[in-house]
């Protein structure tokens, strides 16, 4: 893919569980998910004992790329990718089931290699994180990709037979057993000692969704979910020890995962126990998306993920660049020179935010502020924590009222701390200054300036644009963003 224009794109991922088609809308370095069905196949629930892809999930898997295939067709999707991972690589049949596919749909399945499988997940990670550092593990239904990861390039990987699938053996899950055959399979994954890991899989996924609810967090987005390992070492072994029974009562546990969540949670266990990690943060996006990221243009694969999601978002991407990339420009040094409060990405996450200028311009004025405020909060715009979630809600929240706070309070509380806050409440103030000052015309903000010091808010304009620029109103959101700094305004032309 060579342009930044909207394209839209199709994966069809066949795993050793489950087989997916996903179709994307992809704008710039954005990647918005418009369709996804998924079909429990279980096409390597027989591998481990028998060498062979389970005949049941043969049949399964057929149905469902007929549909796929039909489906489609009847869409814009141009660019199609069609994948197959362990269960499919390792199966003796394996081959055979490619050229059935081939016969039965037209759709041409291409095999990936453990280390082709480990390199895309990687990527899909960088998809989401661009700077992400550490390890990458990819738990699929027959094996665990590990991969490490700095400064988002993938580096050394390797492949472990530790999916649920090549765990399973005949009778009842045993919790001390399979930790035994985890740690011994796990073994050679010494090389991969780490600060942070990088969970990728549907399974992990459901496990950080099980401490959400047991926890009571206020934002159930997986994306970016970040947990000590001591949390994740006793969420994973708690889970690891229960009953099918007993975790289809548990909340937020899939009933359709009941089987095979144990065996994950052991595997994490293991993975974490093995390779030392401190820090566990959970990714929405794998393989499926690093299959889009290595295809896209190398300046698009530059852009950041953030910037360009949240000009996505604003539904006229063009119109949010000619704004909000003025505004930035206007507004950026001045919040420089203030301390930082979201850990050194402060400059990033403000750039972003000017490209929601115009966000909430199509919402009913009343409630603009906070179905703006909403939307942002939980948009599926990858690259941003979850404190950076919060700040650019809140923001964009104050971008369209004056009033100090949304109702969502205690989200806030959990997510930002009150430094974070009140900045978050000054941009906004900053955003909506901008907009009304040059009433939306961007080229009129090149005749005036912001300045932020210690003990002032300075708003200049040129003296022949004064009595265009410096009416009323602008003095009212000037006023705003000063007592939001807690400093006092000046008003002035030169």
């Amino acid at each position: 893919m060579s342009t930044a224009e909207p394209i839209d794109a199709a994966v069809i991922d066949v795993g050793s569980n489950s087989i997916r088609l996903v179709v994307y809308r992809l704008e710039g370095r954005a990647i918005w998910t418009v369709y996804n069905e998924k079909v429990l196949a279980g096409l390597g629930r027989d591998i481990a004992e028998t060498g062979r892809l389970s005949e049941s999930g043969v049949a399964k898997a057929l149905v469902a790329l007929r549909r796929f295939k039909a489906l489609l067709g009847e869409t814009r999707s141009t660019h199609v990718f069609a994948v197959a991972t362990a269960a499919v690589r390792d199966a003796s049949d394996g081959k055979a089931f490619v050229n059935l596919v081939r016969q039965e749909t037209g759709i041409e399945l291409r095999t990936l290699s453990g280390q082709e499988e480990a390199r895309y997940s990687a990527l899909g990670v960088a998809a989401g994180l661009p700077n992400a550092t550490g390890v990458v593990g990819d738990l699929g239904g027959g094996s665990l990709e590990l991969v490490e990861v700095s400064g988002g390039a993938p580096r050394s990987s390797a492949t472990f037979p530790v999916g649920p699938f090549a765990l399973m053996r005949r009778g009842p899950f045993d919790p001390k057993a399979v930790e035994a055959e985890v740690r011994k399979r796990l073994a050679p994954a010494a090389p991969f000692a780490c600060k942070t890991f990088h969970a990728v899989g549907g399974a992990w996924r459901n496990l950080a969704l099980i401490h959400m609810h047991a926890t009571g967090y206020p934002l159930e987005i997986i994306h970016e979910y970040r947990l000590a390992s001591s949390e994740a070492l006793e969420t994973a072994r708690l889970i690891a020890r229960q009953s099918r029974s007993s975790l289809e009562r548990m909340g937020g546990a899939s009933k359709k995962r009941a089987e095979t969540l144990p065996y994950a949670a052991a595997v994490l266990a293991g993975v974490i126990e093995r390779v030392g990690a401190r820090e566990i943060i959970f990714s929405a996006y794998g393989l499926r998306e690093g299959l889009l990221l290595e295809s896209m243009a190398p300046k698009v694969r530059a852009l950041d993920p953030l910037v360009s999601g949240l000009g996505a978002l604003a539904r006229r991407p063009a119109d949010a660049e000619a704004l909000g990339g003025a505004l930035d420009r206007w507004l950026s040094p001045a919040f420089a020179t203030l301390t930082p409060v979201l850990g050194g990405r402060d400059a990033l996450v403000v750039s972003a935010a000017c490209r929601l200028a115009e966000f909430g311009s199509r919402l009913h004025p009343d409630h603009r502020a906070t179905l703006a405020f909403e939307q942002v909060l939980r948009s599926p715009v990858a690259g941003q924590t979850h404190a950076e979630r919060a700040f650019l809600a809140v923001a964009i929240f104050a971008r369209h009222t004056a009033v100090a706070d949304p109702e969502d309070t205690h989200i806030l509380s959990r997510l930002l701390d009150f430094s974070a806050q009140r900045r978050a409440r000054a941009l906004g103030a900053a955003i909506r200054l901008g907009c009304d000052l040059c009433g939306r015309n961007p080229g009129l903000l090149g005749y005036a300036s912001l300045d932020i010091d210690e003990e002032t808010v300075t708003l200049i304009a040129q003296k022949a644009r004064a009595d265009l620029l410096l009416g009323d109103q602008t003095r009212r959101r000037a006023e705003t963003l000063a007592a939001a700094l807690g400093r006092r305004l000046v008003v002035r032309s030169t």
